[in-house]
Parts: structure tokens; sequence; C-alpha cells
């Protein structure tokens, strides 16, 4: 083969047992070992279950009032009974579920994905590069990210696509250091040296062999990201700072239902409050069920 040929192509990275290790079939058996990480996996299945399907199995009306419902406990009619304006819980938690599970999602994978290219650069150039742009991540990890989507939010008032952005801005500091720690690891490897040796450039060097050599790293960030998204949503919205009426999410209705839990209509914070921990438990086992999964180091 010619070195033009192998130029074109790139060398391989290493196969063998790590390539068998990391094989779709292996880290599957690994993360099933983890009973709390399939547990948590098993509960956001059933949350993403509950609030796309469920509204189709059970019809409620969230967007006008029906005052001659309001405050009803738990009945045949109204499962989780009704809030002040009359809408029943049950569908509400489903209708606010999926703003938190989308927002949430969405503005995780938007986060992993910024960091994972500030990262990528600032780990590959080295030199004033990186070091000026992981100055700027140390500047933003120096202000709370709940400070600023506070801000941002008492501002502007965001809907779901705005929330998702602002989410995604403020959170993905923490990725881009995890991705970039791992770049400086790999851009030493010999494979990324001979492809620089053979005159590949570095976008390539990045894009075929840095990132997906990094896929661990990122995959076990995006899931803690979606976990800390959730709970930033639901801050947000327990402050009245969230997605406006009459949208909820998990968030809104604690704040909604937080003094009548003083009345006794523990109906209307317990669920959701519930909810929240449950799902962002869930992300946090799936999460270290995959660093576990992808650590082969000290496995046989």
């Amino acid at each position: 083969m010619s070195v033009q040929s192998a130029g074109r192509r790139g060398p391989a990275a290493p196969r063998g047992g790590a390539a068998h290790r990391n094989s779709p079939a292996s880290l599957r058996a690994r993360f099933a070992r983890n009973k709390l990480a399939v547990a948590g996996l098993l509960v956001v299945a059933l949350f993403f279950l509950f609030c796309f399907l469920g509204p189709f199995l059970y019809s409620t009306d969230q967007t006008h009032t029906d005052l001659t419902q309001v405050n009803l406990g738990p009945s045949g009619s109204h499962w989780l009974g009704t809030d002040a304006v009359g809408h029943d819980e049950l569908g509400r938690l489903m209708y606010g579920g999926k703003v938190s599970l989308l927002v949430g999602l969405a503005a995780g994978v938007l986060a992993t994905v910024i960091g994972t290219l500030w990262g990528s650069i600032a780990g590959y150039a080295c030199g004033w590069v990186d070091a000026v742009m992981m100055r700027v991540v140390d500047a933003g990890i120096a202000i709370p990210a709940l400070f600023i989507l506070l801000v941002v939010s008492a501002i502007t008032s965001p809907g779901v696509p705005g929330l998702i952005v602002i989410l995604g801005l403020v959170s993905w500091l923490v990725p881009s250091r995890l991705v970039r720690a791992e770049t400086l690891t790999l851009k030493r490897r010999d494979y990324v040296l001979t492809l620089r040796a053979i005159g590949g450039t570095h976008t390539r060097a990045i894009v075929r062999h840095i990132l997906p050599n990094s896929v661990s790293t990122i995959v076990v960030a995006a899931t803690f990201q979606v976990a800390d998204a959730i709970l930033l949503v639901a801050y947000v919205s327990y402050l009245g700072l969230g997605v406006q009426p009459p949208a909820t999410d998990w968030g809104g209705m604690l704040s909604a239902g937080l003094t009548a839990a003083y009345s006794g209509r523990w109906w209307l914070i317990v669920p959701p409050g519930l909810a929240i921990i449950l799902v962002v438990c869930a992300f946090n086992a799936i999460g270290d069920g995959l660093r576990d999964a992808f650590d082969v180091k000290g496995r046989g």
C-alpha cells in the first residue's frame, strides 16, 4: 500500500483486546451488571411513556380552566385530584413532564455538543489557543449557572425553545473540561501522530480519531448534563421564571402547589416533587452505569 493511499484513509485506531472490550455487546453486558443503572434506565423509559403516550390514554384539557372543579381531591374521575384552576393533576403531571423531559434532554445534548467542540479544539491546539479558551471556561465556571439563568430568564421570559438555548449556553463548561482532558491524552497516541506525520489535517485527526475515541467521556457527560438541566428547569420554574401559563413543567407545578400543601392538598406538590427526584436520580444512575461500563481499566 502506498503512503498516499494510507494518508487518504488515515491510520487505524488500535484493534484487538481493547476493541473487543469496547464492543456494543461487551458494553451492554457490563452496563447490565449494574442493577441500579438498569433500574434508572427503566424509570426513565417509564416516565417517557407516561408523559408522551399517557395523554393519549388519559385525555384532559390543560388549556382551559374549570372553576367548578377547583381543588378536588383524588377520585375516580380525577385520579390525582385537580389544581386551583380546575386542571386535572394527573394530566398536568404528564403535560409538565413532557416539557421538563424535552427541555432537559435537548439542553443536555446542546451543552454536550458545545462543550465537546470547545474542549476538543482547545486540547488539540494547545499553546495560547488552549490557554485563552480555557480561561473563558474558568471565568464561566466561576459564575453560578443558576444565577445566569435567573437573570436571563427574568429579562427575556423564555418559552421552551428559549429555555433549551439558555440552558445549553450555561451548561457546556464542565463537558468542555472533560473532553479537553481526554483530547490531551489522545493526541499523543501513535495513530494520531502517524496521521499527522503522513500529512493528515487537524480536522481529520479530531473528527476521525479524537472524537470517536472520546465517546465514553461524551456519553457519560451528556447523561449527567440532562439530569442537571432538568434540575435547573425546576429551579427556574419554581421561582416563576420558567415557561409561562398555560404551559407548565414539574417545577412550575411545585411552585403553584406550595401554598396549597399547607391546606392539606398534598396531591398538588408530592407527585411533581417525586417525579423530579426519580428522574434526576435515574439519569445520574444511568450516568454512573455508563461510566463503569466504558471504563475498562483494571478489568481482565
